[in-house]
């Protein structure tokens, strides 16, 4: 049970970390950048699972050592991945609406000469 909660502990500290590298970075227009930057919180979140369930792991009895740190490991691992999705989520929207906007800027607005041109 200590290795499993020096391991958790360990994979909090450099959670943490990349999520504050993450949140140290100028502002991009990268998509890729951009997600990053938007997962910081759900990645300092999952931090604080992992090293909850870490102290859990050293500080309990062994039965209930191992089912906290299942949970808090399945949570974090949850977390993490649910706001990559919604981070990813959010970015391609964002992409999809600038370049409707980046295309509707073409014609003016002139909507009827594209549609009759077609036909």
């Amino acid at each position: 049970m200590l290795i499993a909660a020096v391991l958790c502990l360990c994979a909090a500290a450099a959670t943490a970390a990349m999520g504050l590298w993450s949140a140290r970075r100028p502002h991009a227009t990268d998509q890729v950048a951009q997600v990053l930057r938007a997962v910081v919180p759900t990645q300092l979140a999952a931090a604080v699972m992992l090293a909850a369930g870490g102290v859990v792991a050293l500080a309990a009895p062994p039965h209930a050592g191992v089912l906290a740190l299942v949970v808090c490991v399945v949570g974090a691992v949850g977390t993490v991945a649910a706001g990559c999705y919604q981070s990813a989520k959010s970015v391609a929207l964002r992409e999809a609406v600038r370049e409707a906007q980046s295309s509707d800027a073409g014609c003016a607005g002139a909507c009827a000469s594209c549609t009759l041109s077609c036909h």
